[in-house]
């Protein structure tokens, strides 16, 4: 029989500790990319929000940009109308919408384009 040598007594347990550390830093990376995940999609979602509450309120005004905003799952915070000066007959709308702790502004031009009719000759 061999004898073996025994470890030093303040080499014991020290595997514990790092083991221990290193799992909270993966805990928190992955809570991490869990938390960054959700808010880009809450991102995404308010931009497609914003963007159709921006169409809607430039066709139908602030009623239907706040209804279409609800449809997306988002809140309209925000409702504008401007006349622009060196465009007659146009209309710019500027929304602001919120979903969950993302919010986003869109805009959107209307413009109307007057035709003679034809005569029927």
């Amino acid at each position: 029989m061999t004898a073996r040598a025994r470890p030093e007594p303040r080499d014991r347990g020290q595997a514990v500790p790092l083991m221990a550390a290193m799992l909270l830093v993966a805990m928190g990376v992955v809570i991490a990319t869990i938390e960054i995940g959700q808010l880009l999609n809450e991102s995404a979602a308010a931009r497609t929000a914003a963007d159709a509450a921006a169409l809607a309120g430039a066709a139908a005004g602030g009623e239907a940009a706040a209804e279409i905003a609800a449809a997306n799952g988002g809140v309209l915070l925000s409702y504008g109308e401007e006349e622009p000066a060196e465009i007659p007959d146009a209309l710019l709308v500027t929304v602001t919408v919120q979903v969950g702790r993302a919010t986003q502004t869109a805009r959107a031009e209307r413009q109307v384009e007057w035709v003679a009719p034809e005569s029927a000759s």
